[in-house]
């Protein structure tokens, strides 16, 4: 499995970042907390560390990450409204 590093600002969607660091997890895991403390006085940006088989495989299992809020939105919508 890889490791994906994603950083994401929460009131927008946006995904600021994304690296493939490999399925090294202690490398992976060390970048994450050093990027965390680089964005501490950011509540609005979230670093989030997530294991998947490829970047494809990632954005099917976390797809908010991959979305902006406009379309997390409207599909959320949408699936309200066929129940």
């Amino acid at each position: 499995m890889k490791q994906f590093l994603l950083v994401y600002r929460r009131s927008t969607g946006q995904l600021l970042q994304l690296e493939d660091l490999g399925p090294d997890m202690g490398a992976a895991l060390q970048k994450r907390f050093a990027l965390e403390r680089e964005r501490l006085a950011d509540p609005d940006v979230e670093v989030v560390l997530l294991s998947a088989s490829s970047r494809e495989a990632l954005a099917r299992t976390h797809a908010r990450y991959f979305r902006d809020t406009h379309t997390l939105a409207t599909d959320l919508s949408s699936a309200l409204s066929t129940k």
